[in-house]
């Protein structure tokens, strides 16, 4: 018996105890010490003692314990694909608006307590609700060497003081094998801005990939500056170094050491939040769903991840003896940050605004489940 069972038993047994007659305790005590497993002498002694008056607890009183405030917390949380509380906390503020038009109004100290709620707080209201996934990976990285010797491998950080500069990285939607033929997502993101592309391609040749990629280059608010990826046979090949070298501007062809994942970090980090969570780990061997993906990636899954996800960057970093204290910028979504550059033209600046303020994010969410419920109808 769990020791909160244990005390409201006392509480039950207790006035029946000290009301019986001599004779009639002993069946009590008895039974008592059977189901507690107490000694004999420490179960007298509780039986005993008068029942404690009831002490309220010193400290600051709930603030955040409305149902309301719950539920319009679990709405938003959900509809931004669970983020944490620190991103969370900002995305509330781009989110709120809208909110009122797919859900009816909230009242106005609702919506002043989720402006104002810290990221402690998010944790502590959402953790009975966390959702827990086990992440499963393979790894689809083929060695490419034909070019090896001509792309030099990044040792330096590049000057990110402009966006452009970007990592890439392919994900293999193989399900438990790699064996034959499936899709693969390609993603591109903007060191600087955090900005980043997705579209999927069938298997993963250079010159699908290559396609991919220039369609992904047409579509960003800035050129490529920089081009950083692994040592994979889709990445280091000679239609995408001369796509790079071959232009007024020629854009930086770099890769990352061999078996350091950490070199290519910033989109790594996207290959989660950007592809397995929205497709996670089942194995797409049809090609239709090609198409099926890229609309989804090219039309309403860019706008809601750069426009209304915030992300975290990391300001700096010191190593203290065996630790490393990281301190992060507020968070931003990747089109605030683009807002905030002077590299990014006014023109750009201009249709990003108006691209906003004409979408709503939760009319966003639901035509991605139904184009992602066309997408898993076409798997079966």
């Amino acid at each position: 018996m769990v020791k909160s069972a244990r005390r409201e038993y006392l509480e039950a047994i207790r006035r029946r105890y000290r009301k019986a007659r001599k004779k009639d305790k002993k069946p009590i005590l008895d039974e008592f010490c059977t189901n507690c497993g107490y000694h004999r002498k420490y179960a007298i002694r509780l039986l005993g003692l008068p029942p404690r008056p009831r002490v309220n607890h010193p400290g600051a009183k709930p603030i955040y314990d409305s149902q309301a405030l719950l539920l319009a917390l679990k709405r938003i949380w959900f509809a931004t694909d669970q983020m944490c509380s620190k991103k969370l906390k900002a995305a509330i503020l781009l989110w709120l608006p809208h909110y009122e038009q797919e859900y009816g109004a909230l009242p106005e100290s609702v919506k002043t307590q989720l402006l104002a709620i810290s990221a402690r707080s998010i944790d502590r209201l959402l953790k009975p609700v966390r959702a827990q996934s086990a992440r499963r990976r393979l790894c689809g990285t083929k060695p490419g060497t034909l070019l090896k010797n001509q792309i030099s491998i990044r040792t330096e950080h590049w000057d990110i003081t402009r966006p452009g500069f970007v990592e890439a990285d392919t994900v293999a939607h193989c399900g438990n094998t790699l064996a034959g033929d499936f899709v693969w997502s390609l993603t591109l993101t903007d060191i600087l801005s955090g900005w980043t592309e997705n579209r999927a391609t069938w298997n993963k040749g250079a010159l699908g990939v290559m396609t991919q990629i220039e369609d992904i280059e047409a579509q960003l608010p800035f050129p490529i500056l920089g081009f950083d990826c692994d040592n994979g046979s889709e990445f280091l090949n000679h239609y995408l170094h001369r796509y790079l070298a071959n232009r007024p501007s020629p854009a930086q062809f770099t890769r990352s050491r061999p078996y350091h994942k950490n070199d290519s970090a910033h989109v790594e980090q996207k290959n989660w939040t950007h592809v397995r969570q929205l497709f996670g780990y089942d194995r797409f061997d049809k090609p239709q769903l090609v198409d099926l993906m890229n609309n989804l990636y090219h039309n309403e899954w860019r706008i809601f991840q750069n426009f209304f996800c915030p992300t975290l960057k990391l300001k700096e970093k010191q190593r203290i003896n065996s630790k490393y204290i990281k301190k992060y910028h507020p968070p931003a979504t990747p089109c605030q940050r683009l807002l905030e550059s002077d590299h990014v033209s006014i023109e750009t600046k201009d249709q990003l605004i108006t691209t906003f303020l004409n979408t709503n994010p939760f009319d966003l969410r639901k035509t991605i489940q139904a184009k992602l419920k066309m997408i898993f109808n076409a798997l079966k």
